[in-house]
């Protein structure tokens, strides 16, 4: 079984490139397993990762193409929940997606992608969601 743990943010377009990217790997899809990660940066209302558009939308794609899906919420640091999540399935590979920023804006904003690849041993795919 290959594990890809995958960083979903809120934007829909990052959400399906990696999911399409995902899907088109040369693997068995019965043998792909994806965990999708979404982290809530506030949760007042006590909303469930299923209701985020973005995962409903990589989860679809995935699930279209034969692939197992585990859907994940959290709160706090996305960076984090990613690289918990990856240790805690002992995945094989991290998705994540990039977005263009200025170096000044990853240093005022941080970057989850950034601090991911940083962080882990484990390989590490960027998907751009730019066109």
């Amino acid at each position: 079984m290959f594990t890809f743990v995958v960083g979903i943010d809120t934007d829909v377009g990052r959400a399906e490139t990696q999911a399409e990217t995902i899907a088109s790997m040369p693997l068995e899809a019965d043998e792909v397993t994806a965990v999708l990660v979404h982290s809530f940066a506030e949760n007042r209302e006590g909303g469930t990762v299923e209701q985020v558009k973005s995962v409903r939308v990589a989860q679809s794609r995935l699930e279209d193409a034969g692939i197992e899906v585990t859907p994940e919420g959290y709160g706090g640091d996305a960076a984090k929940a990613i690289l918990n999540v990856a240790d805690d399935y002992d995945a094989d590979q991290i998705v994540v997606a990039g977005r263009k920023r200025t170096p000044t804006g990853k240093v005022l904003f941080g970057s989850v992608t950034q601090s991911v690849i940083l962080d882990t041993e484990r390989p590490v795919l960027v998907c751009s969601g730019d066109d």
